[in-house]
């Protein structure tokens, strides 16, 4: 066998890797509830740069019913809002048995020393205070928990 036949041979026989982007799976799903418009935006840019797909919402009630009719893979929410709570709004979801377990979050201007244990006590995992560090947010996420 000639030198450039057992090249082209050599090669044909390689067996070639799949790109990255065929294994990957869906992108993960991210729930943004805050009732201040602003956060709420920047909080899901933050998220869609760590490669989640992104819904939001402004009231614990509708962020109840989106997770309803949605899976989530983290949800990350205000505790200071009109109505039903942050804190509410975390016990509501963890009773829906989809939600037992997921990454939940709490972004919030309460900073006292008692605020993270009552964010951990009302079901989430990290507690972060605002103006929230989007390197912070993103570990918390991915499990480095506050």
């Amino acid at each position: 066998m000639s030198a450039p036949a057992a090249v082209a041979t050599a090669l044909i026989e390689t067996p070639q890797p799949e790109p990255d982007f065929m294994l990957r799976t869906a992108r993960r799903q991210a729930l943004v509830v805050d009732d201040n418009p602003d956060i709420t935006d920047m909080l899901a840019a933050v998220l869609r740069h760590a490669g989640y797909e992104v819904a939001t919402a402004h009231s614990a009630s509708h962020a109840i019913e989106t997770a309803r009719r949605r899976h989530f893979d983290v949800v990350i929410s205000d505790i200071g809002m009109p109505g039903m709570n942050g804190y509410e709004l975390a016990q509501a979801l963890r009773a829906i048995p989809e939600y037992s377990a997921i990454p939940m979050v709490a972004v919030t201007g309460y900073a006292m020393y008692d605020d993270h244990d009552r964010a951990v006590e009302a079901g989430f995992n990290a507690h972060l205070s605002k103006p929230i560090d989007p390197v912070d947010l993103t570990q918390a996420i991915s499990g480095g928990w506050h």
